[in-house]
């Protein structure tokens, strides 16, 4: 299993089994898919895989946006239906500042439901190179 995120070593998010899809130009698509280790009491997703992948995905946006790596400052989220089968996130940045970016993701699962939506507030790291 690779660390590697889009050029970034990230073990807990490989970890995980997330897996890339595509980034570039305030975008980002990643995917997962749900093993009984993913799942919480009620035989779904864990909220906090689903958390997991909306913040890494966001991140990842944010990061092809500002080409520097980003720290997430804060997150909203709404889960609108079970976790089930393949998982797939997508963000796009809505606004870019010099340090501050602004973004919203969203995931689906294999069947076209939407599972969870989210907003993020990151802040880019400076000094460091945009591979996040």
């Amino acid at each position: 299993m690779s660390e590697k995120i889009f050029g970034s070593t990230l073990p807990f998010i490989a970890h995980c089994g997330i897996r890339p899809l595509e980034r570039g130009q305030g975008r980002a698509r990643l995917t997962v898919r749900l093993e009984p280790h993913h799942l919480n009491n009620s035989g779904v997703g864990h909220g906090g895989l689903v958390m997991t992948l909306l913040d890494v995905s966001m991140a990842s946006a944010a990061g092809s946006a500002t080409g520097t790596n980003v720290v997430t400052v804060d997150m909203q989220t709404a889960f609108l239906a079970p976790a089930t089968g393949v998982l797939t996130s997508e963000a796009k940045v809505v606004r870019a500042g010099k340090s501050i970016v602004f973004v919203e993701g969203q995931i689906t699962n294999d069947r076209g439901d939407l599972v969870a939506k989210a907003t993020c507030v990151c802040k880019a790291v400076k000094g460091q190179a945009g591979d996040g």
